[in-house]
């Protein structure tokens, strides 16, 4: 097969004691998937049909990263939140076998542009440019299951230069883990690469340059993203 140009290169993130990668095809996020968050965000927590967004592939950020603060915004927010990694696909997968599909787990931050978000609500828009700028999907290196197991509960915390703002556990999500992989599954058949952010705990707020912000997941570690200058035009 012969381009007009050379393709852009595969977007990975790292597997963690392994050299290989972790070649990710899609990003899928469960919107309000925490009570509390729900509640902060102004709406009802209630379990009502989950919902979801994506972001592209190469907006994967690593670990250590120093990212420019994105354009178009003056209210970027944190999102500290476990990320689901799949291994294999399925279509309309059955709840009890959804956790044979997932790979391992990493830690996220699903970084957004929250005024625009605000604007595309009142104008009734899609999110796409709040949520799936470039450079707006945190992601560490994914841990395998065979070294940690399936998580379903342990604590999730995000600080921003040492100080605490977000505090949940797993074990609250509104819509476990497996799910979320049926539901989803039901509208989008999944496939092997990719990642699924299954939601923010409370405190979700305004990061700036020079903040230094760390997500950590019981069990995972820890992810650390600096914010850099505003991106020049």
């Amino acid at each position: 097969m012969t381009f007009v140009f050379p393709p852009a290169p595969q977007a990975s993130v790292a597997v963690r004691g392994e050299a290989a990668r972790f070649p990710v095809r899609r990003i899928f996020c469960v919107g309000r998937n925490y009570a509390a968050h729900a509640r902060e965000m102004g709406k009802d927590p209630d379990r009502e049909p989950p919902f979801f967004f994506t972001k592209p592939a190469d907006a994967v950020v690593e670990d250590g990263d120093t990212i420019p603060y994105p354009p178009l915004t003056e209210d970027l927010h944190h999102e500290g939140e476990l990320v689901v990694a799949t291994g294999k696909g399925g279509f309309n997968i059955p709840e009890a076998d959804a956790l044979s599909h997932v790979f391992g787990y990493a830690i996220g931050n699903d970084l957004t542009r929250r005024d625009l978000q605000a604007e595309a609500k009142e104008l009734g828009r899609p999110w796409d440019f709040a949520k799936g700028f470039d450079r707006s999907a945190v992601c560490g290196p994914i841990v395998k299951v065979e070294e940690v197991g399936h998580i379903s509960s342990g604590a999730i915390t995000l600080s921003v230069n040492g100080k605490e703002r977000q505090r949940g556990d797993i074990a609250d999500l509104i819509w476990s883990i497996p799910e979320v992989i049926a539901i989803l599954s039901q509208s989008i058949r999944l496939e092997a690469g990719d990642l699924i952010y299954t939601g923010t705990p409370a405190g979700v707020g305004a990061l700036v340059p020079g903040d230094v912000c760390v997500v950590e997941v019981e069990g995972l570690g820890s992810v650390t993203t600096t914010i850099g200058p505003r991106e020049a035009a």
